[in-house]
């Protein structure tokens, strides 16, 4: 298994790619990790086949793969044929069975309000993902409310564009901001 916290350490911002266009940029950042947020059962493999070719740490966001469900049979594809490092959902039960497959798993937590973040933690702390990705980025009132509460290592992204997002995010207690501006990536 990858040390996910090793990894953000020293290169604390993640790559996320939402179209072939970042996919390209990508492969020639300084970026270790990314989160593949596109893609179809047609051609993920291959996505992930190829960022890993060039050191990347990659993650896929099940949810937004076309073609693909997030049920047994969808996680089975992905572990078995696509083979990334670790999976991305919103959903408890996605994540629960990519667990049980031993794949590493990253909780997006949508922060919208403090029902939200009760949902979020609770969630955390019966599935127990691997790490939590909190959204937006710049909410770093939740990553405050929230880090005392699990033992997750955190990410935040969403809405970060400028480096001073990215500090900002780090300082209120993340080891690591995905973002898709392409600006950061060689931060």
């Amino acid at each position: 298994m990858i040390n996910f916290s090793e990894i953000l350490n020293d290169n604390p911002v993640i790559g996320a790619i939402r179209s072939e266009k970042d996919f390209e940029t990508v492969i020639n950042c300084d970026v270790k990790m990314v989160f593949v947020l596109y893609g179809n059962i047609m051609n993920i493999q291959d996505i992930c086949q190829e960022l890993k070719m060039n050191d990347k740490i990659v993650f896929v966001n099940l949810d937004m793969i076309e073609g693909l469900r997030g049920d047994k049979f969808g996680i089975e594809f992905i572990k078995e044929k696509v083979k990334p490092h670790g999976i991305i959902s919103t959903n408890s039960h996605v994540l629960k069975h990519a667990k049980n497959l031993g794949l590493f798993t990253i909780q997006r937590l949508f922060i919208l309000d403090s029902v939200s973040i009760e949902t979020g933690v609770s969630i955390a702390k019966t599935i127990k993902p691997d790490a939590i990705e909190i959204l937006p980025g710049i909410a770093y009132k939740a990553v405050e409310l929230i880090k005392n509460r699990v033992s997750q290592p955190l990410i935040t992204g969403g809405l970060i564009y400028s480096q001073k997002d990215a500090v900002k995010a780090l300082a209120a207690g993340v080891i690591g901001v995905s973002t898709s501006s392409r600006d950061l990536w060689d931060f």
